[in-house]
């Protein structure tokens, strides 16, 4: 039976990293950063010291998250390493996927993906969602152990039932699009709309171009623009693209060149290659005081938002792009 997707195959690898790329990170961003990111007492650190030295998981955990990012003491990866392996004994699943994170990266130890592999596994085994996903993505692209899309499949499917975002984002690109997986579009788009719901930028942007386009879901401008917007308004280019095609051609959003030519400007800035072209062909049937009005709202937009959205960028036009192929 032949495969068809939604976007153009070149597409595949970029759609799966990005969701990927997100995975990856999560390890090392989850409860660490949330915790361990504010200052930190001397007192803070002494008493955690004890705790680890006196065998507390969490503690020997939290510890090496200190050593790890340098607060509260000073940056060092083997002591960081040295107190997760010590959590990671006790079975603490969330040492045991920051180990898993640091060999999958070659951070402070040697890179191994069999040892991460063991470590995730270890960790999933526990219901630790993180590592569920992670485990994942290593099933997918075949770290450690051949490529298995099935297992890959299921993994992601346990953390993303368990309210992951990024084991949602990573199933819908699945279901979508892994050449060993039938695809399923209604799957797809109903796990990249549980992920855009939590916010993942990358699943905001795809879930518009999945209502625009009615892949499975019922076609709905409305709701594209309402999904490219979110994607847009946090720094995400290809989203700001699409929505700006969406403003051009008035398709869930009344018809409004000075928008479409600054959210073309906003995409191009970074680095949607079509949207520059975009701009100088709509600069052509506009007034000159629409392109000056446009050009007002690309400063204002850029001083308002002025830190982009910390996203993977694709610099494909056609990467999840409303406008048809030539």
């Amino acid at each position: 039976m032949k495969k068809t997707r939604l976007f153009p195959s070149t597409a595949l690898s970029l759609i799966t990293l990005f969701c990927a790329s997100l995975a990856n990170g999560q390890a090392e961003t989850t409860d660490r950063t949330r915790q361990q990111k504010q200052t930190v007492t001397p007192q803070q650190v002494s008493l955690l010291q004890l705790k680890a030295n006196q065998g507390d998981a969490r503690a020997q955990w939290m510890l090496g998250n200190a050593y790890l990012d340098g607060v509260g003491v000073p940056q060092d990866y083997s002591a960081a390493v040295r107190w997760y392996a010590s959590a990671a004994a006790q079975n603490l699943s969330d040492a045991e996927v920051s180990l898993g994170y640091l060999y999958e990266h070659g951070e402070g130890v040697r890179k191994d993906y069999g040892e991460a592999f063991r470590y995730y596994q270890a960790a999933a085994q526990q219901g630790n969602t993180i590592a569920e996903n992670n485990l994942g993505s290593m099933y997918q692209y075949g770290r450690a152990k051949s490529r298995n899309p099935a297992e890959a499949q299921r993994w992601y499917l346990a953390s993303a039932q368990a309210g992951n975002p990024v084991a949602q984002c990573n199933l819908a690109s699945v279901y979508l699009f892994d050449p060993g997986i039938d695809p399923d579009h209604k799957q797809a788009a109903r796990w990249f709309r549980a992920a855009a719901e939590q916010g993942v930028v990358e699943a905001q942007s795809v879930l518009a171009v999945m209502y625009y386009k009615g892949d499975g879901v019922t076609s709905d401008y409305t709701e594209a623009a309402d999904w490219a917007r979110r994607a847009a308004v946090r720094g995400y280019p290809p989203a700001q693209e699409n929505l700006a095609y969406m403003f051009e051609q008035g398709k869930g959003v009344p018809l409004d060149y000075i928008s479409a030519y600054a959210w073309y400007n906003a995409a191009a800035a970074g680095g949607q290659r079509g949207s520059a072209g975009r701009m100088k062909s709509l600069a052509k049937v506009m007034l000159p005081e629409q392109v000056r009005l446009a050009k007002a709202r690309v400063l204002a937009w850029a001083a308002e938002h002025s830190r982009a959205a910390d996203t993977t960028v694709s610099n494909d036009s056609r990467f999840s792009s409303f406008r048809p192929e030539k």
